[in-house]
């Protein structure tokens, strides 16, 4: 039998080791909680760190980036005004005192106006002469780009589309000096069963608004066929004065429709990709299979 000294002995032995486990166990556990936070200190102030900081430059960089410049242009004028009444007795003889202004559920981005005239001559025939002026302007959009920008790509849209179109013969091109920043003038003829219509349509371009003038004539009835070089000339007219109309819109002067300098500097960077050349050969190439 176990005395009882034994006993107490033996239970005080147990006593020790189970106490001696328990505070090496306590002792551990800081130890690995150190450890982990160490390492984790380690990767925040060395590499960590490091890649938080290239994180924020990263960040910074691309808000910086997101920005872009306001676009110049903060309003239209009134489509059915850019025009005088000098210039309209011209071009459209018998439409009267004022144009049909199309609809537009924002007139500070999007305008148009349109003149008809028929200058009805009897049993000679009738003069019929169509005019349209539509205003596009573009807003800087972080998503899209700036203003101008924008502008310049729907404005090569413009001139492809005049080039294109379906039916149209002996189509020629030609760049358009003062009006705007770029202009180009497409030029056709155009079969249709009223008659043989002389189609004129320039597309320009200043600052971040868009101007695309239509104008056409044909002889009606056994009328004569207007000239195409007189239409020309005064379609690439109007298309300044529209132009001018909109740079004194926003208070850049009236007469003279020169590009600004920031408008220059853009106009530099896309000369060689403006649709003026490659409009012209594209008319030849169209000229020629017509």
């Amino acid at each position: 039998m176990e005395r009882p000294a034994q006993r107490d002995q033996r239970q005080r032995d147990q006593r020790a080791k189970l106490l001696h486990r328990v505070l090496v166990c306590a002792a551990a556990v800081p130890v690995t909680l150190l450890a982990a936070g160490c390492s984790s200190d380690s990767g925040s102030g060395d590499g960590g760190g490091k890649d938080s900081a290239a994180s924020a430059s990263a960040s910074a960089s691309a808000s910086a980036s997101a920005t872009v410049q306001a676009a110049a242009y903060r309003q239209l004028p009134q489509p059915c005004a850019v025009l005088s009444k000098k210039t309209l007795e011209d071009l459209v003889p018998e439409a009267g005192k004022s144009g049909k202004e199309g609809t537009s559920q924002d007139t500070s981005t999007r305008g148009s106006c349109s003149w008809s005239s028929l200058d009805n001559n009897g049993v000679k025939g009738s003069q019929f002469r169509w005019l349209n002026v539509s205003l596009l302007r573009f807003e800087s959009d972080v998503t899209r780009g700036e203003g101008d920008e924008l502008a310049h790509e729907y404005y090569a849209k413009q001139v492809q589309d005049a080039q294109a179109v379906e039916g149209a013969k002996n189509v020629k091109s030609e760049p358009v000096t003062g009006a705007g920043d770029e202009a180009t003038a497409v030029r056709y003829d155009l079969k249709k069963k009223e008659g043989a219509f002389k189609q004129q349509t320039v597309v320009a371009r200043v600052e971040n608004v868009v101007v695309t003038l239509d104008y056409n004539g044909a002889g009606l009835a056994g009328d004569k066929t207007p000239d195409a070089d007189d239409l020309a000339k005064a379609a690439q007219k109007a298309a300044k004065e529209a132009v001018a109309a909109v740079s004194a819109a926003n208070g850049d002067g009236g007469a003279d429709s020169a590009p600004s300098g920031s408008a220059s500097a853009s106009a530099s960077k896309r000369a060689s990709a403006s649709p003026s050349k490659s409009a012209s050969a594209s008319a030849s190439e169209s000229a020629k299979k017509s």
